[in-house]
């Protein structure tokens, strides 16, 4: 069975979509870009989604920093190594993403690591927002860029807007 609920982040509506036993997508409602998927939605209670749900509370309040849930993202093997290499990426930390390409051992496949980035069905819990242009610069997140810039300067990453005004 799939279990549907949304949840209401600081950024916007998340779908977040489950089987019995994995959670498979976190999605933004409201992004540009969605992922395309056929789904019967059944919106029930799922133990995933809920401890999903407890997960995102904590992050945003700034007391979780790793997920801990069962993931079943659905993709190409290629997609799939790319994805479990987000996991490597520490909070409050950010790679580019040629530095990504080298973590799966090609360094060739750049543009590659950048749309199976891009397709990322588990947005913030596989941290595809941590990699950024080799130039430091925020490209490419299929959330759309402010809710990246959002997310990194949430971690720690960037310097908090106000930080950036005294100077």
């Amino acid at each position: 069975m799939t279990y549907i609920k949304h949840y209401e982040s600081p950024l916007g509506a998340l779908e977040l979509i489950a089987t019995d036993t994995h959670l498979t997508h976190v999605l933004f409602r409201e992004a540009e870009k969605k992922p395309s998927r056929q789904l019967q939605e059944t919106f029930e209670n799922s133990p995933i989604i809920e401890e999903c749900i407890r997960q995102f509370d904590a992050y945003f309040k700034g007391e979780l920093k790793d997920f801990d849930l069962p993931l079943l993202p659905e993709g190409t093997e290629f997609q799939k190594l790319v994805w479990e290499s987000l996991k490597s990426i520490p909070y409050g930390k950010t790679i580019s993403y040629l530095q990504l390409s080298h973590i799966i051992g090609n360094e060739k496949a750049i543009r590659a690591v950048g749309v199976a980035n891009g397709n990322n069905p588990l947005t913030i819990i596989l941290p595809c927002h941590r990699v950024i242009g080799s130039d430091k610069s925020l490209v490419g997140y299929g959330g759309d860029l402010w809710r990246k810039e959002w997310l990194l300067r949430h971690e720690g990453s960037l310097p908090k807007e106000e930080q950036l005004r005294l100077f």
